[in-house]
């Protein structure tokens, strides 16, 4: 029986179809404490709070006075303070929660130094990574009451809080005697074998820091601006920042108590961890331990941490060396972005998945281990998947830049690993780049560079409010976090290539639970319509159709024909 699937012209399905798709008991963990849930169980949903939603205008400012160079409050500037905030946050879970995602990626909420930068090009921490006080909420964010009434508010609605921190290095307050106000270039200890360059603080900022060991230079590599190789990746400063001898006993116990202290007072329920690769492993392989430990004192089930190893298109092999060598957990995905991103938007083969999930086998752990990685087609750094498609694909129409855009998405939902959704992209935001131009506000925004963005599947723009439970995307992503949730086997099965092609067209896959329920997914990657052919564990059995409220049937050589539209995908379950 041949079902046609999800043309990039057609509506969206009406969402009654989901209810079909959880009728099963056994598929889905009805009734579970968020406790139990494991990492490979959630749906991610990833903000920069500044960004995400003004709920107190009263702390715009961080409770400085002056001009923008002081406070770092410009809402018109993509490179400041925009007025998010915990508060906002609180008043939008409803929202998360309903688009399906079960977990919260917050940015680092930590204090940070508000202005940063050579003079005519400063810019300010709203992202939250130039920390100067590892131990408190930064005063554009709230208080430390409201973060605790935030994460108590998601525990009580089913969410999950994930923390964002960073070990690697502070914000820029020490100095070189031998390059002040200049770029100092990275001293090899090679070359330099005590030490690299002259440190000091400048008058004033001597107690800039907190906790107050932070302060003290000793605890810092002092060899000037990272190289991006060799040994300036792990001792070089991170474009300027302060960089943490990670190698330092006293500073691997002073961040085991830090964040061990964070875990402590909120409960929280697991680490995004910042710039990983750039920390020693020595570090990783005393901090992940003892953080488990603490998180297991405190009661807390499956604390999940992952790393960011961010290289350009890295291979699988690049990221489980950290899972092997440096004991991460989980890593974020850039592997499985990069191939998403390359068949989805480059007209790349869609064998290129192979190699991605055949390589699986290198974590430590193997293939069970990959389904925690931390899988995304966008983020905050490189961009959003919108804005590579329109610049890989510059002919194409705004139509079929949705209808990509839905597939990579399907992908990211069906596939293997924990997906992580990044706020905007549920609304269409493409952006113009990556960086501060893919940092775009939820709520209306007043960046110029911003409101100019055509935004998918819309006519509003980031001057408008942004949180449309009736976007088609916010819709699609919904109705897909629903099918996901309702089938263990898409969240814990294992993955079985069924079909691939030398090229855009079909890629087919198995999700196969404990229990050797079945899944059967299929992508079309290609502008044609395609009839397939996919190989499955069943003669002859009925398949259910999780999308149209549809059926289908395997022949005697358990054959599923599958009809996809251009840029369709499919989702079946055999009838048990």
């Amino acid at each position: 029986m041949f079902i046609k699937k999800l043309s990039f012209a057609t509506s969206l399905i009406p969402l009654i179809a989901l209810f079909y798709a959880g009728t099963a008991p056994s598929y889905a963990i009805a009734g579970d404490k968020f406790e139990n849930r494991l990492p490979e169980d959630e749906i991610t949903y990833f903000l920069l709070p500044d960004r995400f939603e003004n709920g107190d205008k009263a702390n715009d400012n961080g409770g400085l006075i002056g001009d923008r160079l002081i406070t770092g409050f410009d809402p018109t500037s993509k490179g400041f303070y925009h007025g998010g905030d915990v508060k906002g946050l609180m008043n939008r879970l409803d929202y998360i929660k309903g688009l399906g995602a079960t977990a919260i990626w917050v940015a680092p909420i930590f204090k940070n130094k508000p202005v940063q930068g050579p003079k005519g090009d400063e810019s300010a921490g709203y992202h939250g990574y130039w920390i100067t006080d590892f131990t408190t909420i930064d005063p554009h964010y709230g208080t430390e009451a409201e973060y605790k009434q935030l994460i108590e508010k998601a525990h009580n609605m089913g969410l999950k809080v994930y923390m964002d921190i960073v070990t690697n290095h502070s914000a820029d307050i020490i100095q070189y005697k031998e390059c002040v106000d200049k770029p100092c270039p990275y001293r090899n200890t090679n070359d330099f074998p005590k030490k690299g360059y002259t440190a000091f603080i400048p008058k004033g900022e001597e107690n800039a820091k907190t906790p107050a060991w932070t302060n003290d230079p000793q605890y810092y590599n002092n060899r000037g601006n990272s190289e991006w190789w060799g040994e300036s990746t792990i001792k070089g400063d991170f474009s300027g920042l302060d960089d943490f001898d990670t190698s330092n006993p006293r500073v691997i116990s002073g961040f085991i108590d830090i964040y061990g202290t964070w875990i402590d007072k909120y409960k929280i329920d697991g680490f995004r961890i910042d710039t990983f690769k750039h920390v020693d492993s020595v570090f990783w392989q005393k901090f992940i331990p003892a953080i488990k430990a603490r998180a297991a004192k405190n009661g807390i089930k499956n604390f999940h941490i992952f790393g960011e190893v961010a290289f350009d298109n890295p291979s699988v092999g690049t990221l489980a060396l950290y899972t092997r060598r440096d004991k991460a957990p989980a890593v974020l995905d850039f592997s499985f972005q990069g191939t998403v991103f390359g068949v989805v938007g480059k007209n790349e083969p869609t064998d290129n998945f192979t190699l991605l999930f055949d390589s699986d086998v290198l974590y430590q752990g193997g293939y069970k281990s990959a389904l925690t990685n931390q899988t995304f087609i966008s983020n905050h750094d490189m961009g959003r998947l919108g804005m590579m498609l329109r610049k890989s694909l510059p002919n194409a129409s705004n139509e079929e830049l949705l209808a990509r855009v839905k597939l990579a998405n399907a992908m990211l939902m069906m596939l293997r690993g924990s997906p992580t959704i990044y706020s905007g992209d549920e609304q269409g935001f493409t952006g113009h780049g990556n960086d501060q131009a893919a940092r775009e506000d939820m709520f209306p925004s007043k960046v110029a560079s911003y409101n100019d963005n055509i935004l998918l599947g819309t006519n509003a723009t980031t001057a408008d409010n942004n949180f449309n439970p009736s976007h088609p995307l916010y819709q699609q992503l919904k109705m897909l976090a629903q099918i996901r949730q309702s089938n263990v086997a898409l969240k814990r099965g294992k993955q079985i290539i069924r079909k691939t092609q030398n090229g855009p067209g079909i890629f087919a896959v198995s999700r196969v639970d404990d229990l050797g329920n079945e899944i059967v997914v299929a992508f079309n990657t290609s502008d044609k319509p395609i009839n397939e052919n996919v190989k499955t564990n069943f003669k002859n059995k009925n398949w259910n159709d999780l999308i149209n409220n549809g059926a289908n049937t395997s022949d005697a050589n358990a054959i599923l024909q599958i009809n996809l539209e251009p840029f369709g995908y499919a989702i079946y379950r055999a009838v048990k």
